[in-house]
């Protein structure tokens, strides 16, 4: 397991709590390097939505956590938010949620002259997500998969 991989498990069993107290839900947890500063981030969601206020909140409380446990190496900004109406679909959950919705698939080679595919979720597994397109089902394997997300239309 990466440096990475260990900072941001570690930061999830830190924040779980006080996203449990908050009957929040923690939607994903990164540790990202962007130009020369280094990020932990971490996504939450209630249903109704996020205030700016409840991540203001959540970010304080883990703030003084993280400072107790002191256990990344170097400086970073930690950032708390709501994921946002076009968040990938990363963990079980967020793919159980979705079943019936349109979902934006883009792969990472072309299949069949495309790389892009919106289509209604039908299913998923380990390996695989099922998305139905004009009728006709479409099963591609998540190795394959850059991106799932929510399709909208505005």
């Amino acid at each position: 397991m990466s440096k990475r991989e260990q900072y941001e498990e570690k930061a999830e069993k830190l924040i779980a709590p006080i996203i449990e107290e908050n009957q929040f839900e923690l939607v994903d947890m990164e540790y990202v390097k962007e130009g020369s500063n280094w990020y932990l981030r971490a996504y939450i969601d209630k249903p109704g939505g996020i205030t700016i206020e409840d991540c203001e909140g959540v970010s304080r409380a883990f703030s003084e956590v993280l400072d107790k446990e002191d256990y990344i190496e170097n400086s970073y900004i930690l950032e708390v938010s709501s994921p946002g109406l076009s968040r990938p679909l990363k963990k079980e959950r967020d793919y159980e949620r979705s079943i019936g919705k349109n979902v934006e698939v883009r792969t990472y080679q072309w299949i069949d002259r495309q790389k892009e595919f919106v289509g209604m979720l039908k299913s998923y597994d380990q390996n695989t997500i099922t998305i139905e397109i004009e009728g006709e089902e479409k099963v591609l394997e998540k190795s394959q998969i850059a991106l799932v997300r929510l399709a909208f239309d505005f």
